[in-house]
């Protein structure tokens, strides 16, 4: 059983029952098989270690933005360093960007905006909070995650704050670096611990609506966590989530109604296009769902231990970053491997991003590489 990153209440005890818990068994070995794809890098850009943080890139219009713990933010067109900025203070998460404006968060609380195309600054305001998720930016507000899974929407032209938006959360909860999704630059979209999934208005902070993709369940507080895992994910009319220790879900947002629900466990989230949901469960399987009965398409068990990423659909395959640095590529529509390329030494664990008919990753190390696909 992986290590559970948690926010505690109690950490002398909680630590003690996750270290009787983990096991001591080390990653699976790679599969040999034959690729069907060549899975070529185009180009690596270091930007600093993540340290004990996960860094996460964006894309935005074909330009990478990506930021480590050191401070430096960087962006990259083309495999060259179009600005390099270093902030003067450690960074605590990834970058947050909708084209005209890139945002960070110090480690001490500290937003920072940065202007797009020169890496000028904007503004810097402290939040006075921990921020671990990368932050949102779209519809003229910028939307930060805190530890204590708080949420702060500022003003995205000076930093001032908008609103506050806050609930009751459980004892224990999954020390998550997922942020939220802003949808239509009106609604912002974010899982909770408990397994709530919440439409918060980005004008005022208000709850638009709640639905529940799992409810706790279980005989003491570590067994009753079940937060959702990753962003959620969109369809035509649909949402779809899943959580840790509890269900994978899909709604239709015209009435909220459950299209169908299934048990399943997962720490990284999933991806889904208009046949398949794709999700990593807590044991490194992999699995493809119908996208409208939850029914297990196709599974692919021969990675446990190797602390795959969330999945990401790039074309015909399915990509996935491992805790050994590793890229593994699978067949959409089968779950076979495909193809396999190592970005890095150290572990994968931001989620891999779409960058034109390819990919991008982010290591631990802060190896920051292209792929694409050639047949």
């Amino acid at each position: 059983m992986k290590r559970i990153p948690l926010r505690v209440f109690f950490p002398t005890l909680v630590l003690a029952l996750l270290s009787g818990c983990s096991s001591t068994a080390g990653p699976a070995d790679l599969v040999k098989f034959k690729p069907s794809v060549e899975l070529r890098e185009i180009w690596s850009v270091s930007v600093g270690s993540a340290k004990n943080y996960v860094f996460q890139p964006v894309v935005v219009n074909e330009s990478v933005y990506a930021a480590g713990a050191g401070g430096d933010v960087v962006r990259i067109d083309g495999g060259k360093k179009k600005w390099s900025v270093n902030t003067k203070t450690k960074l605590s998460a990834g970058v947050g960007c909708d084209g005209e404006m890139v945002v960070v968060v110090s480690q001490k609380g500290e937003t920072i905006a940065l202007d797009a195309e020169t890496g000028s600054e904007r503004w810097r305001v402290n939040v006075g909070a921990e921020i671990l998720a990368p932050p949102a930016v779209g519809g003229g507000a910028v939307v930060l995650r805190a530890s204590d899974h708080r949420l702060f929407g500022l003003e995205a032209k000076n930093g001032q704050q908008r609103w506050l938006y806050q609930r009751n959360m459980p004892p224990l909860a999954l020390r998550s670096h997922s942020g939220a999704l802003i949808v239509d630059d009106q609604v912002t979209l974010i899982g909770f611990p408990g397994g709530k999934l919440v439409a918060i208005s980005l004008e005022n902070g208000g709850n638009l609506w709640e639905l529940n993709v799992s409810r706790p369940r279980g005989a003491n507080e570590l067994e009753r966590v079940s937060d959702v895992a990753g962003v959620p994910v969109l369809g035509r009319s649909e949402v779809c989530a899943v959580t840790y220790q509890g269900r994978a879900a899909c709604f239709d947002l015209t009435n909220g109604n459950t299209l169908w629900t299934r048990d399943f466990s997962s720490y990284v989230g999933m991806d889904r296009d208009t046949r398949f949901a794709f999700l990593v469960d807590e044991r490194d399987s992999v699995q493809a769902l119908d996208v409208y009965s939850g029914i297990t398409v196709w599974r692919q068990d021969a990675m446990p231990r190797r602390r795959l990423s969330r999945p990401l659909i790039v074309g015909d395959y399915l990509a996935l970053g491992d805790g050994e640095g590793y890229v593994h590529m699978l067949g959409r529509e089968d779950g076979v491997f495909a193809a396999r390329n190592r970005a890095d030494r150290s572990a994968i664990l931001a989620d891999p991003q779409l960058l034109g008919n390819g990919f991008v990753v982010q290591s631990v190390g802060g190896d920051v590489v292209a792929y694409e696909l050639r047949h």
